[in-house]
């Protein structure tokens, strides 16, 4: 190849390159939402408690996926809390979930931010 050609071809894969971390890096205009498990508890028969944080874009609408989960790691216990956006940005959420068999612990499965039309 010719140097005139690799010193092009090496011009438009730089060029790419920057484009493609430019996008990226832009934050997501649906906004973005982290968690982290404080922990679990069972206070009564059938029923398990989740504490965890929740980190979320001011105004957005977000939904976790609270588990639960048996020694052998099945799910005994789901629910899908949905924090509005009356929300505060960081907040810590209490979730009790009825479970269907004895537990051993219990956390977020996922977190994701719900698109404005579905909210």
């Amino acid at each position: 190849m010719p140097r005139r050609a690799r010193i092009i071809g090496a011009g438009v894969a730089v060029a790419a390159a920057v484009v493609a971390v430019a996008v990226y890096s832009i934050p997501s205009s649906a906004g973005t939402v982290s968690f982290k498990d404080v922990g679990f508890s069972f206070p009564e028969e059938g029923m398990a408690t989740v504490e965890f944080n929740v980190d979320k874009s001011e105004g957005s609408t977000a939904a976790c996926a609270v588990q639960v989960l048996n020694e052998s790691y099945a799910i005994v216990g789901w629910k899908t809390v949905v924090l509005g956006p009356e929300v505060p940005e960081t907040s810590t959420q209490n979730i009790s979930v009825r479970i269907d068999s004895p537990a051993v612990t219990g956390g977020v499965n996922t977190c994701w931010i719900v698109p404005e039309d579905e909210a």
